[in-house]
């Protein structure tokens, strides 16, 4: 319970209140005028009493500071961390930096959101940022340092869908010859799936050539000049079936290779950077081919494509990708089956009419 008590000191009256704190520490705060330590001891009970007690102490801590804590605890990839980072540093700190946690508000977070859009900000990138804020407010209500999360439920602004760009079996044809030496990484791209970082930390004992398969195993990833090596995206293996026309290429550059060794290294050895590759290798083959505007990243939805076309059902696309869901791989390509749901009308039709 949390008293009330009338204190005079130097000819001024002001009103104390105390209240213990669940783990037994005394806390006490004063007011000028009763009746707001009244109300303010009638919220404390309240809190006790439901278990929602959030000490102003601790509440007193400042977005920048919280922000320290809950960028040393996170458990995501090196490459998402330096990302976060970034968004801190670059959108959220400048404004949050020195204000409580116990004085962001819900309105306040709208009106920054509001700013980063009037900047000019892309509407993805604001939705990053609010994301890094709200999830650092997330771990302050976990802490009890605030009742609630302010940033939960502000408007963010809509991004729209880049639309997605798919190539035929002679477009991945041409862009593949255009590259020459690389044309073999081209193809397993498209028709296998894989991220350009799972392509690249692919490794010779990865591969089956007797099952015809590739294990996805790992992903390397460049975060400030270095290559690092994690899970792939979803953090789960998964096994890529290899199409017979480019299993004797795939044969032929294991040969004499030890387990270890890239299936794709850099020209020089080591690992394959992105960076390097587009500018040196990827991006003139698709002006050579006539494609421009395409990136390593189409090639990924080359191969859902082409595997839809060729017949494959939901869950056999979404094993190949290394989706969560079928659901995801449905919100992404859901376009893609749209024949299939016309063919689906059509033998319902055929069953009605009894044939």
């Amino acid at each position: 319970m949390a008293s009330v008590e009338k204190q005079a000191r130097n000819g001024r009256t002001s009103w104390l209140v105390r209240w213990r704190k669940p783990a037994g520490a005394q806390r006490k705060r004063s007011f000028p005028r009763k009746f707001e330590a009244d109300r303010y001891r009638v919220e404390i009970e309240r809190s006790l009493g439901t278990g929602g007690y959030i000490d102003p102490a601790m509440s007193r801590v400042t977005v920048g500071e919280w922000s320290t804590t809950w960028l040393a605890q996170i458990q995501v990839k090196p490459s998402t961390a330096t990302r976060y980072e970034g968004l801190l540093r670059v959108h959220i700190l400048p404004t949050w930096q020195r204000v409580p946690l116990q004085a962001v508000t819900h309105v306040e977070v709208g009106r920054w959101v509001t700013d980063l859009v009037d900047k000019g900000l892309a509407p993805s990138t604001v939705r990053q940022a609010h994301r890094v804020l709200s999830l650092l407010l997330s771990l302050a209500v976990k802490d009890n340092r605030i009742a609630r999360n302010p940033a939960a439920g502000v408007r963010l602004p809509r991004v729209s869908a880049k639309e997605k760009r798919f190539l035929t079996h002679e477009q991945v044809s041409s862009l593949a010859d255009a590259a020459g030496d690389h044309g073999l990484a081209i193809r397993v791209l498209a028709y296998t799936g894989l991220r350009f970082g799972e392509l690249a930390a692919l490794r010779v004992r990865h591969v089956d050539l007797v099952k015809r398969r590739l294990q996805v195993v790992e992903s390397v990833t460049e975060v400030n000049g270095h290559a690092i090596f994690g899970s792939p995206k979803t953090h789960a293996a998964r096994s890529v079936g290899i199409p017979s026309f480019i299993l004797d290429q795939i044969a032929a550059r294991l040969e004499g290779q030890p387990a270890d060794a890239f299936v794709f290294p850099a020209p020089r050895g080591g690992v394959l950077r992105l960076r390097n590759w587009r500018r040196q290798v990827f991006d003139p083959a698709v002006r050579a081919a006539g494609l421009d505007g395409i990136t390593p990243h189409d090639l990924r939805h080359t191969a859902a494509s082409l595997a839809i076309a060729a017949g494959a059902n939901i869950k056999a696309v979404q094993r190949m990708l290394g989706h969560q869901s079928a659901a995801m791989t449905l919100d992404v390509y859901s376009g893609l089956f749209e024949d299939d749901l016309d063919q689906v009308a059509e033998r319902l039709n055929d069953r009605a009419q009894g044939r």
